[in-house]
């Protein structure tokens, strides 16, 4: 990469870094990554961010227009196309003109109707139920060369960063709310019964395994039984 370009690479990252620590969605973090992709790399005409879930549900986000969605759908609709294949495959997808490209049969004319004949998409995101690419497209053959990758590259692992966080956020929420629960579940058991707190947490692990039903949905049954006056809904 050139050093102006470096330069202005790394200022922009440390700007999406200070806006990061910020409040703020996965959407408005990921729209600033592709915008700033549109910025930094000269051939970008249009950007987005493609989501795969295992299930086959898919999200399509951060489109600096409506064009990426729209390239998105098409890729579901086929199962197939550059933004599928570095989610679920490659590390680094570049096609450098959709009218020869051959790797895509179905979705590379419907691509070429729409304007776009070049495109490069690069992996952001891997999970266990979820994949994830950057995808670039521009209205030009062979807009984007080794140094575009590097640049999308640098952009996708902050992307990545993102959606982990909000991830793990979205995680320690939940784990939080379960233990709650489990604990307003447990004093109910004691004050009911008038056992201690390791014996009502048995019950509701005994209850839990006799009904084969997630231990904190047993706990919300019985928070449930302070409004029906028994103990009858968590049986």
């Amino acid at each position: 990469m050139t050093e102006e370009r470096n330069h202005d690479l790394a200022q922009r990252m440390a700007e999406l870094a200070r806006a990061a620590a910020a409040p703020r969605s996965v959407e408005e973090v990921l729209s600033d990554v592709t915008s700033t992709a549109k910025e930094l790399i000269p051939g970008v005409d249009t950007a987005g961010v493609l989501l795969v879930a295992k299930s086959g549900k898919y999200e399509s986000l951060a489109g600096t227009s409506e064009l990426p969605h729209t390239l998105d759908d098409l890729q579901m609709k086929y199962d197939e196309g550059p933004c599928v294949q570095a989610a679920l495959d490659d590390l680094i997808v570049r096609t450098e003109d959709f009218r020869s490209e051959e790797r895509w049969p179905q979705y590379s004319p419907k691509v070429v109707e729409l304007g776009v004949l070049s495109g490069l998409s690069v992996k952001l995101y891997t999970a266990d139920r979820t994949a994830g690419a950057l995808n670039l497209f521009a209205f030009k053959p062979n807009a984007f060369g080794a140094e575009d990758e590097t640049t999308a590259t640098v952009l996708a692992a902050h992307a990545a960063a993102a959606i982990l966080a909000s991830r793990q956020g979205e995680q320690l929420q939940s784990a939080l709310t379960t233990r709650d629960r489990i604990g307003q579940a447990k004093g109910i058991i004691m004050e009911r019964y008038g056992v201690d707190d390791v014996a009502a947490f048995d019950m509701l692990k005994r209850l839990s395994q006799d009904s084969n039903v997630r231990l904190a949905d047993i706990a919300q049954r019985v928070i449930d039984t302070r409004s029906t006056g028994g103990p009858r809904d968590a049986d």
